[in-house]
């Protein structure tokens, strides 16, 4: 993750970073039981509206990490090293909540994601990863 600080951010309207929220066979489904997946992806849409793009996905195919959700870094975060971050366990409003800080602040490249979410990254592989690394 980034370890910028806010005053090295480029100007606002250089694009958004992108929040990917997995909702295929396993994420977003009772096989991830005491979520509400429906108010989880209302809340990171409200939560980062005009700030980021949120998108449901199909299955990213790392189900043992469901939830898993991807923070992609705008175009300035990328140009400023910024890479996508993955996000697994993601079965909380706390983690959604940090969620939302960090990505509303810049997103990978650009700001600092909040320490906790440290607890929450993983490396999928690459071949699951190359359909949103490129």
């Amino acid at each position: 993750m980034s370890r910028r600080s806010r005053k090295d951010v480029p100007a606002q309207g250089a694009g958004r970073p992108t929040v990917s929220v997995c909702r295929g066979c396993c994420c977003g489904t009772e096989k991830i039981p005491g979520v509400d997946h429906a108010a989880q992806l209302a809340r990171l849409r409200s939560g980062l509206d005009g700030a980021a793009t949120v998108r449901a996905v199909e299955c990213l195919d790392a189900c043992e990490q469901g939830n898993v959700i991807v923070v992609q870094p705008s175009a300035d975060g990328r140009r400023a090293g910024g890479r996508p971050v993955w996000l697994g366990l993601v079965n909380d409003e706390h983690a959604e909540q940090d969620i939302v800080t960090w990505a509303a602040a810049g997103g990978p490249g650009l700001a600092d994601a909040p320490d906790i979410l440290d607890l929450y990254v993983f490396k999928p592989s690459r071949r699951v990863s190359a359909g949103l690394d490129g």
